[in-house]
């Protein structure tokens, strides 16, 4: 039996870095704007927050996305990503973490703990507004 692993790359090249929420709503604005479910996406990033590329994790609906620290993290390892930052839209256009994304963000942040792979923010994005964890130090 042979068994063959591929990692399938969606995102810009690691020339560009993301130092903070403003940076990677940056990167994924475009991605997000006019969409009408829910998505989940993780920016894999260097130790010098250099871009390495970038993955959606999860197709949801109009409000609510399935996501689990297996699935946010799978990518990141086999990018060998030091870091990420993890985003989702709200389709309602509102920007404020549910009591959901508060309880995904809190163990998102363990389970990167355990893998080594510090979770840098959680951003909620909503047109052309977003909601950062770590600038409203929820992070």
């Amino acid at each position: 039996m042979r068994v063959e692993l591929r990692l399938v790359r969606h995102g810009r090249p690691p020339s560009l870095r993301v130092a903070d929420a403003r940076d990677a709503f940056a990167v994924l604005r475009r991605e997000a704007r006019g969409l009408d479910r829910e998505r989940f996406w993780r920016l894999d990033l260097d130790s010098r927050r250099g871009l390495i590329g970038y993955e959606r994790v999860s197709v949801g609906s109009l409000d609510a996305s399935i996501v689990t620290g297996r699935e946010v993290f799978k990518g990141a390892l086999l990018d060998n990503a030091r870091r990420v930052i993890v985003a989702h839209n709200h389709p309602s256009g509102d920007p404020r973490p549910s009591v959901a994304d508060r309880r995904l963000t809190a163990t998102l942040v363990l389970a990167g703990r355990l893998l080594d792979v510090d979770l840098d923010d959680h951003l909620i994005l909503a047109g052309d507004r977003y909601f950062s964890f770590r600038e409203q130090k929820l992070l």
